[in-house]
């Protein structure tokens, strides 16, 4: 079916990003797989594509369109080629839209500028270890200073994507405890600049996959945090979490979806160029209803995305639409990418091979941004259940 959320501009930009893909990150990919990192300076050549700034406004530097379809683009052809961008997508995905709308204007122009850059890599820090998906059971705390010029923060989180390379870290602490009828009461949020005395990268996390997205360990003892870098009003830092949810949980849904179809992609060619019993696998029946069973499932994920991705430019996203989109992508993505890594044999299983990077990147969707029991939590909600 023909595509219509994408304008000529989107597919120009598409076409941009696809030769940058092919001749600047597939040739060196496999490297930064054996490294578990993308390279720093990587950074510096996706801001130079321009990537970092596409929704920053024209005086901070970006190009002020207001969309989220460049970044959709972004996350199609990365999972197409079988690459990852590293922490990148959490800079802009998750980061910017709290820095648009919370920082003031005096933080805009000390930050922004350096976000387009890729001069300041920022990471979000919000889950602990032994909490969860339940933020409001964070006991990271900000503690202001008598004079009211700083805040000590102590602390620790978790599978922090980027925290290795970050920065600035958006970190959600407790700047009072929960209230009597409200345990999310009392959460703050500060951009924390990661060359501070006291704070500790700890180890990177061994994933089973996501290789080469960074994924680390973060500690704070008796971190100084300039009262100037508190984001945006003190203990309503939980409200903010909330709002922004909507987009990183699209954005799972997207990626999940571009990596089926990547999936699909991959099992057609192995297919045809796998000869087995003197033919090629393609040939065989089971083939063919295999691969056209996994097409129709990519094709209904791609109307849930494309529709979610007009709503969320429009600002009619609801988290249960977005709950709904996740919920759906995440599973289609983990039957698909499941039946074409079956119809690579074997091979399906050597991570040479894309789809079981795939197969192994996968899995996290339907964890992370909200388990799909937290999805199904807000959707039956949502219906009054």
């Amino acid at each position: 079916m023909q595509r219509t959320v994408f304008t000529d501009e989107h597919e120009a930009f598409r076409a941009t990003v696809r030769a940058f893909v092919e001749s600047r990150v597939v040739p060196v990919h496999d490297q930064w797989y054996e490294a578990g990192i993308v390279p720093r300076e990587f950074y510096h050549q996706l801001a130079e594509l321009g990537v970092f700034g596409i929704e920053v406004p024209e005086e901070y530097g970006g190009a002020g369109i207001e969309s989220f379809k460049f970044q959709a683009v972004l996350i199609e052809e990365a999972a197409r080629a079988g690459v990852s961008f590293g922490g990148s997508s959490v800079h802009v995905g998750l980061c910017l839209p709290y820095l648009k709308s919370l920082a003031t204007e005096e933080q805009k122009r000390r930050w922004l500028p350096g976000f387009v850059a890729g001069e300041l890599m920022f990471a979000i820090a919000m889950t602990e270890p032994g909490t969860g998906s339940d933020l409001a059971g964070m006991r990271t705390t900000a503690t202001r200073s008598a004079d009211g010029d700083h805040y000590v923060l102590n602390g620790a989180k978790t599978f922090i994507t980027g925290g290795v390379h970050a920065d600035r870290v958006i970190v959600c602490a407790r700047t009072a405890p929960p209230s009597e009828t409200d345990r999310r009461h009392g959460i703050s949020l500060f951009v924390v600049d990661t060359t501070s005395p006291g704070y500790t990268v700890g180890r990177k996390l061994d994933k089973l996959g996501l290789k080469v997205s960074d994924t680390a360990e973060l500690s704070f003892t008796d971190v100084r945090v300039p009262a100037a870098d508190l984001l945006g009003e003190e203990h309503r830092g939980f409200t903010y979490l909330g709002r922004n949810l909507p987009q990183e949980r699209f954005s799972i849904a997207a990626g999940a979806y571009a990596q089926a179809k990547a999936a699909v992609r991959f099992a057609v060619e192995y297919t045809k160029g796998r000869t087995v019993f003197g033919r090629p696998v393609a040939e065989f029946q089971n083939t063919k209803f295999e691969l056209a069973a996994c097409r129709a499932e990519v094709d209904a994920a791609e109307a849930v995305v494309d529709r979610a991705l007009e709503a969320l430019d429009a600002g009619t996203l609801t988290p249960a639409d977005a709950a709904s989109a996740k919920l759906f992508c995440t599973e289609v993505a983990s039957r698909v990418i499941d039946r074409c890594l079956q119809l690579h044999g074997g091979y399906g299983y050597i991570t040479e091979y894309p789809v079981a990077r795939l197969y192994a990147d996968n899995r996290v969707n339907r964890i992370y941004g909200g388990t799909s029991e937290v999805m199904k939590t807000i959707i039956a909600k949502d219906m009054g259940l």
